[in-house]
């Protein structure tokens, strides 16, 4: 399990990445919102624990922002303010839970608990025009016929569908797929792509695999309307 802490306060954040490392989890820490922001949207995170006053991106606009790039890893927002207002905008920016300071490590982490239960309990199907992946099973297949693919295919199709419609750059794809910030010769992608493509849009009249020339590719239906 991996926790973005996005917190300005070091004595809260070393607080809680105390608590989040006890407890078993690996810990990734910003004290900036909009760094947080940049961080949550390039990389996976099991759960976000999100201070509400940060500089750089108010924890309000880093969950709008994160929901509107349809990134839909859970948030439970930190917050000083106990106002039943703070609390309404908190979830209606997109945060699922919220905890309120001063808060004991208890509260803390049966509330992570909860949140990272629901994440895990039934993993969404990720579905891009007739083409269907179930991340429980990893099977995937369009059009209804099945399509075998080896663990590097299925990790870059399964990151391809979770994006859906947003540009993904080529550091961005290889730092997440084979966990390396690559440098030089990145052809690997490429020959990827080409498996890829050669199974999910070969023999369809419309391509979901397209590439943005200079900087990386994108899933999309682009005749979907």
């Amino acid at each position: 399990m991996k926790v973005l802490i996005v917190e300005d306060d070091q004595s809260v954040s070393r607080f809680l990445k105390q608590a989040v490392s006890e407890t078993g989890y690996a810990a990734e820490v910003t004290e900036d919102g909009l760094r947080g922001a940049e961080l949550a949207e390039i990389s996976e995170y099991d759960l976000i624990l999100l201070d509400v006053m940060l500089p750089g991106m108010d924890g309000f606009s880093v969950c709008k922002r994160l929901r509107a790039n349809h990134v839909h890893t859970p948030i439970l927002l930190i917050t000083a303010r106990d106002a039943l207002q703070d609390k309404i905008e908190g979830l209606d920016s997109g945060a699922d839970d919220y905890i309120v300071k001063p808060f004991q490590v208890g509260e803390l982490l049966a509330r992570m608990r909860a949140l990272l239960r629901r994440g895990a309990s039934s993993p969404a199907i990720l579905k891009v025009a007739d083409l269907v992946l179930d991340p429980a099973t990893r099977k995937a297949e369009r059009g209804g016929k099945q399509i075998y693919l080896s663990a590097t295919e299925y990790s870059l199709l399964e990151y391809l569908m979770r994006n859906e419609g947003r540009v993904l750059t080529r550091s961005m794809i290889l730092e997440h797929v084979w966990q390396y910030d690559f440098e030089g010769n990145d052809n690997v992608l490429d020959v990827y792509i080409s498996y890829l493509r050669g199974k999910i849009d070969k023999g369809h009249p419309t391509p979901l695999i397209h590439t943005v020339r200079g900087v990386g590719y994108r899933m999309e239906n682009e005749h979907n309307g």
